[in-house]
């Protein structure tokens, strides 16, 4: 009788994925492509870094932490910076970049790559990207490296040709990038990667229920970004002074004062305003809503796409949240106001011609890809096979 032989499965492929976080956007692509990984990928290995948290704690004060008080105090100065940099020639990174990096506790980022021992590397912004590219370049890091573009748009800071490939949100992304010569690297459209709750299927009704809320009811979701920059407060209390019909959620993230603030609504407004802290299930509060007034940031566009909900922009940030939302517009997903009466006015053109709210919700959907983080780790994952 011969011996019973059981096969050897191999080890898991490991993808090592870096973000950092300035701002919430790129941390949120990364957590997704490992939440995705996990859910459905048992020969998938994902280890999310946030280079952040590897360097001096000068440099992340620097570096990350003023990312938030500049956009929100200073838009016009980022809006500045952000067309200057874009302005750079290939492989000339702007001297304060690639002093930056220099500065980079290498050596703690070295330990890391050592004790995860990665197959491939995911660059959710550009500064690891920069590093990674330059490793490579000088032949000390040799697997593959993939950049994952978190907006709708292509800046000067993401483009390095010593990268393996990148993954865009559209084809007129890829092909701008294209445009400004990154080597031989792959150009792959496979969206902007977010959690997989945006891609499962969500009953309105059971959603309200759980909520609390009427789901009869015209229902408008405003959202603030991590940081409470748009003045929802304010917003909400006039859409629901001029709009009888209408209920609104309101989410004001980790801003307390902002939710303190909502609250003041809710009593001047009882039962139509559900003010809401930061949570995990957004996508509920998307499948309840016909309509979400907020900033364009790459991620929360993405999955309001994924969703099918049609976008109201408010307050883009000057640089990247402008570029989003001219995609955005564009592809007749979003309006944009400029202001509480261009808000006013345009919320109330859309709730008296239901058909036109329908048709930005078709093409919404049409430009949504809920399985983009499951696209990129299996470009990833078989690219080298």
């Amino acid at each position: 009788m011969g011996v019973l032989r059981v096969p050897i499965m191999p080890p898991p492929r490991t993808i090592a994925v870096f973000s950092v976080s300035a701002g919430a956007g790129h941390v949120r692509a990364a957590e997704a492509l490992k939440a995705t990984a996990e859910a459905m990928f048992s020969d998938l290995r994902v280890v999310h870094i946030d280079l952040m948290d590897l360097v001096p704690k000068l440099f992340r004060s620097v570096y990350a932490d003023s990312y938030t008080p500049i956009v929100e105090h200073h838009p016009a100065l980022w809006g500045y910076l952000y067309a200057e940099a874009d302005k750079r020639k290939i492989d000339s990174s702007l001297d304060h970049l690639r002093t930056a990096v220099e500065r980079l506790n290498t050596q703690k980022l070295k330990q890391v790559l050592r004790d995860i021992e990665p197959d491939d590397v995911v660059c959710t912004h550009f500064l690891p990207a920069e590093l990674f590219s330059r490793w490579r370049r000088k032949r000390l890091w040799k697997k593959p490296v993939w950049v994952v573009i978190t907006d709708f748009d292509v800046h000067m800071l993401w483009v390095y040709r010593h990268v393996t490939g990148y993954c865009v949100a559209a084809d007129e992304i890829a092909w701008r990038l294209l445009d400004r010569d990154v080597g031989e690297a792959r150009v792959e459209v496979t969206g902007i990667p977010v959690m997989p709750a945006f891609s499962e299927p969500l009953d309105r009704d059971k959603c309200a229920r759980e909520l609390g809320i009427d789901p009869g009811v015209t229902t408008l979701l405003l959202m603030s970004g991590g940081s409470g920059v748009i003045p929802i407060h304010t917003l909400a209390r006039r859409v629901l002074e001029h709009q009888k019909n209408l209920q609104v959620i309101a989410l004001a993230g980790k801003n307390r004062r902002l939710l303190e603030l909502l609250h003041d609504v809710a009593r001047a407004f009882p039962g139509r305003i559900m003010p809401m802290p930061f949570t995990r299930t957004v996508e509920q509060l998307m499948a309840v809503s016909d309509l979400a007034v907020t900033k364009s940031g790459g991620l929360t566009s993405s999955e309001c796409l994924a969703m099918g909900l049609p976008m109201l922009i408010v307050s883009p940030i000057p640089g990247q949240e402008e570029r989003n939302a001219d995609f955005l517009l564009e592809h007749g997903a979003a309006l944009k106001a400029y202001d509480g009466a261009g808000l006013e006015f345009k919320l109330r053109g859309l709730l008296q011609n239901p058909s036109r709210l329908e048709t930005m919700r078709a093409n919404a959907r049409r430009l949504g890809k809920p399985d983009a983080a499951e696209r990129i780790l299996r470009i990833v994952a078989q690219a080298n096979l």
